[in-house]
């Protein structure tokens, strides 16, 4: 028979407490120490925290017909508020509340079930680590650095292959199987991500994807709460954002909370008829529709309900599931896991993917839940349109006609980078070339703030920019130190200081998020040390660290006043003001040397001011006229 003993530090009296009858008593206010004991197949979140603001907490309880039976708590500060059964009778969703005062310390759930054994699950409220003030979210002061973690740095090539999973190979020569990248290999790496001038990392999702094949990716979630084993463990990732804060930068967690994986625990016993959408079709083995990714019927005043529906209901694509948000119990377990995981690694921010496609009032719920608990947070939703409106009615505290307030504070700006490739691209005309760039920047006008705005040349979903632009470095130069300079939160995906691309097959996702060299063992190239790299790359290499170098200390970029003068003789000329700092950018798509008369831009000031070339070091007085030699980009600072 179990035995829960606790332990009282008062004259050092041990007590023994059958299960059947067991009290979590306190002396002084102070839990007992209780025997733990998990009986119960699954929990979750498995522990929580004390001094949140919302008292609430709602556990999911798995386990074989679990409803039938009846729970109990006694622990002082916590008290069951609610018991409720699920469709599924493997289920019971529990509603705590933990009362402002309680302390930290585990105590024991006891399922009572009639004439069998009592069930007794030990579960913990932690002290938290930090004040929420102190959860700092990504800015427009910094830098971030995208990776696909099993593309990235093999730490670890123990946890390569799990026999468990159902993807049980390792092949680098397979564009869609998994290489053996992971969470060691980030943060093994941390010192180069630093020296480049990052301050923030994001990894694409690196929970369990226990899925057949192109498991890499990491989108297709089958566990919300574990960390997937061949990328590592939950206390190596934890070790990843602790060096990481160590080093000054940021971890960034990729969330879905619009779908799942088809091989998630939870779809062979859903606890809902409604968790999933189109369910009972799935359940029937019945045909599926896909989402139609119409993702204007957020916003379309004209919008049919059939569209909407199919919008937000249908499957991202056949092995996603689509996660029913309407669902109260699913809505709060998903926000629950994300401040579960702001907590447990101490986050710097999140990303969430496909941001449009699940209920757009639960998303709001969603974004407000977090940063009230975490103020000074930040949350960037992926909203793929180049249409400024769309992006901007996603911004926190934008003034949209139906009254709707995302909660969120950072969109990205896919808008942008479709003007940067295009107007990099073709030739110069009144509306075309860096005039794209030009208006695309005048729209900022539709955002409430522009400098929280994700900007990019690329990420994982998409060509990289080096292929974009046609393998044209000074482009590429162009278009990297535009998104430094702007008024924008910059992410650079990795492997772009290199100029890797996916000419072989422009697009191919398998093929863009391709091996960053070094990263394995055996490895001829290693652009971690520069060894055998090329001449071109390790140019580019050394451009955008000293970029990033001059972006990560310059207040005028971070906060400055922007000025943009109209593209003049296939020129274009940039801005940052802020007190005796002023930053120049010059875009130059001349093949010809050209000289431009600097008197255009005198209501700057800058008559007889001394710059510094960020790139080369050079001193440029500002006169009548500056003479650009070459096509390509000159970043210009008074402050070095």
């Amino acid at each position: 028979m179990k035995k829960l003993i606790s332990l009282y530090v008062l004259g050092i009296i041990a007590i023994n407490v059958s299960c059947k009858k067991q009290d979590d008593l306190t002396i002084n206010n102070k839990p007992s120490i209780v025997v733990e004991s998990h009986d119960i197949e699954r929990v979750e979140p498995g522990n929580w925290w004390v001094g949140f603001k919302d008292s609430e907490l709602q556990l999911l309880v798995k386990h074989p017909n679990i409803s039938e039976a009846v729970p109990s708590i006694s622990y002082a500060g916590v008290s069951i508020e609610k018991v409720n059964k699920a469709d599924s009778p493997n289920y019971l969703f529990i509603d705590l509340n933990i009362a402002k005062n309680t302390k930290e310390g585990k105590f024991n759930i006891i399922f009572k079930q009639g004439n069998k054994e009592d069930l007794i699950q030990t579960y913990e409220l932690k002290s938290r680590v930090k004040p929420a003030e102190d959860y700092i979210g990504f800015n427009s002061s910094d830098a971030i650095y995208l990776i696909t973690p099993d593309r990235f740095a093999n730490g670890d090539e123990s946890n390569d292959v799990n026999t468990n999973l159902l993807e049980k190979t390792i092949d680098r020569n397979n564009d869609y199987g998994r290489h053996g990248g992971d969470i060691k290999g980030i943060t093994n790496h941390l010192d180069y991500i630093s020296d480049m001038g990052f301050t923030a990392v994001w990894p694409c999702p690196l929970l369990t994807n226990d899925m057949p094949e192109a498991s890499y990716h990491g989108y297709a979630m089958t566990d919300f709460y574990q960390v997937d084993p061949r990328f590592g463990t939950l206390e190596e990732y934890k070790e990843l954002s602790k060096k990481g804060q160590q080093k000054g930068i940021k971890l960034i967690m990729d969330q879905v909370a619009n779908h799942c994986g088809v091989e998630h625990w939870w779809m062979k016993d859903l606890p809902f008829n409604d968790w999933v959408n189109q369910q009972e079709a799935f359940e029937d083995n019945k045909p599926l529709n896909n989402s139609n990714h119409r993702r204007t019927t957020n916003q379309d005043l004209y919008a049919s309900q059939r569209d909407k529906d199919d919008m937000t209901q249908g499957w991202f694509v056949p092995t996603m599931p689509d996660l029913n948000q309407k669902n109260p119990y699913l809505a709060k377990y998903l926000i629950q896991n994300s401040i579960w995981w702001v907590e447990t690694l101490e986050l710097g921010g999140i990303r969430q993917d496909t941001y449009p496609y699940p209920d757009k009032d639960f998303m709001s719920n969603w974004a407000g839940a977090i940063m009230t608990e975490y103020p000074n947070f930040n949350i960037v939703g992926e909203e793929w349109s180049s249409n400024p409106l769309l992006i901007g009615y996603w911004q926190d505290g934008h003034e949209n006609n139906d009254g709707y307030d995302s909660n969120l504070r950072s969109t990205m700006d896919f808008a942008m980078q479709s003007n940067i490739s295009q107007a990099l691209n073709e030739a110069e005309s009144f509306d075309g070339g860096l005039m794209r760039m030009y208006n695309g920047l005048a729209n900022d006008f539709a955002y409430t703030r522009p400098k929280d705005i994700m900007a990019f040349p690329d990420n994982h979903d998409m060509s990289r920019i080096f292929t974009q632009l046609k393998g044209d470095i000074p482009n590429t130069k162009m278009a990297l130190n535009y998104i430094l300079t702007l008024p924008r939160t910059p992410q650079i995906y990795y492997g772009t200081e290199i100029l890797m691309n996916d000419f072989d097959k422009p697009g191919d996702h398998g093929l863009l998020r391709g091996d960053f060299p070094g990263g394995w063992q055996g490895d001829t190239v290693n652009a971690f040390t520069g060894e055998n790299l090329a001449e071109a790359q390790k140019d580019m290499q050394s451009f955008l660290k000293k970029v990033l170098s001059y972006r990560k200390e310059s207040k005028a970029i971070h906060e400055g006043k922007t000025i943009h003068f109209a593209p003049f003789m296939g020129t274009y000329f940039l801005f940052r003001i802020l007190e005796d700092e002023v930053v120049v950018l010059i875009l130059n798509k001349n093949e010809e040397p050209i000289t431009i008369d600097l008197k255009r831009y005198n209501e700057i000031g800058l008559q007889d001011k001394t710059f510094k070339n960020v790139i080369t070091g050079e001193d440029f007085i500002w006169k009548n006229s500056i003479e650009l030699k070459e096509r390509g980009s000159i970043l210009l600072t008074t402050k070095i």
